[in-house]
């Protein structure tokens, strides 16, 4: 066997060279067919070309696969770059036109505020509310201005709309206002155009009690309440609200403020505001609706 194999090398060593040779002496064929500039010699490389690059398609087939995958890959990913813009572009527009539609609900209270008709004699504080009691019990509201911006107890608050409430405890800088819904909320009242007095007594529901008219029979649904002044609880015609009757035949008013979108109100200063023990008696004095109280507002607004 040891001697079989150096006679089967020796066997295969032509015949290497010989296949080498026939590869060299093929390439140089090629070459110089490949070089001569020949009308036949065209016509056959023409025809090796037809033959040979049809076939070749396929070899490159899985490249030319390759290439547009990864285009489209690319192409797919600049598109998803370019939602995601889009997206984001879109939440920032739905914020600002949250943030505009804010501004002008909370431009028009303003101007609301600046359209409500009060007695020249009658200076103000704006305040904004910052929390309600969140109580069954209690209905009022916390404003952020106290007595360093000059708030006293008594003083009205009014949207708006209509009025609002009674400041009921006055802090540094803040102050409660008892709304007119409050069971504690009793205020002296006339109903227009009979001019009937009545007494706005709170309930705890949303159209507080009409009470204490001498003669009801003047009175009619949609008339007009406004403050009436008697004994100086609050300055006289503040709006309150319209008369209304509920299904159990009580006369109830129907507040002109409106109590689900109390963010700005405005504190009347009005110095001669007096505390009374039980405004019923109010109703008893004989007083009747006094335009001509004499005030002492200080300047500004």
């Amino acid at each position: 066997m040891a001697q079989n194999r150096p006679q089967g090398e020796d066997y295969l060593a032509p015949l290497k060279q010989l296949l080498a040779g026939l590869v060299v002496l093929l390439l140089i064929a090629i070459f110089i067919v490949w070089r001569i500039d020949s009308p036949r010699v065209e016509r056959f490389r023409i025809m090796m070309v037809d033959q040979f690059l049809p076939s070749s398609e396929w070899v490159m087939a899985p490249m030319t696969h390759a290439v547009n995958l990864i285009r489209d890959f690319q192409s797919y990913q600049s598109l998803y770059e370019q939602n995601q813009q889009l997206r984001r572009e879109l939440q920032q527009m739905k914020s600002w036109k949250e943030a505009a539609l804010q501004l002008e609900q909370e431009n028009a209270r303003l101007l609301d505020l600046n359209k409500l008709q009060l007695d020249a004699q009658l200076t103000w504080i704006s305040g904004i509310v910052r929390a309600d009691s969140g109580s069954p019990f209690r209905q009022s509201v916390l404003l952020n201005v106290g007595e360093q911006d000059g708030i006293q107890n008594g003083w009205a608050a009014m949207d708006g709309l209509g009025l609002v409430g009674r400041i009921s405890g006055v802090g540094s800088k803040t102050s409660r206002v008892i709304l007119l819904s409050d069971p504690y909320s009793q205020i002296p009242a006339v109903i227009q155009p009979s001019r009937e007095n009545a007494l706005i007594v709170g309930d705890n529901s949303s159209d507080p009690l009409v009470d204490f008219i001498e003669n009801a029979d003047l009175v009619r649904a949609g008339d007009r309440i406004v403050t009436s002044g008697n004994g100086g609880v609050l300055p006289p015609g503040l709006l309150i609200g319209q008369l209304v009757v509920d299904p159990n035949g009580r006369l109830r008013v129907r507040l002109s403020a409106d109590y689900e979108r109390l963010e700005y109100l405005r504190i009347l200063r009005d110095y001669g505001t007096v505390e009374i023990s039980d405004p019923r008696n109010v109703l008893l004095s004989n007083q009747g609706l006094d335009t001509d109280t004499t005030q002492e507002p200080s300047d500004g607004g």
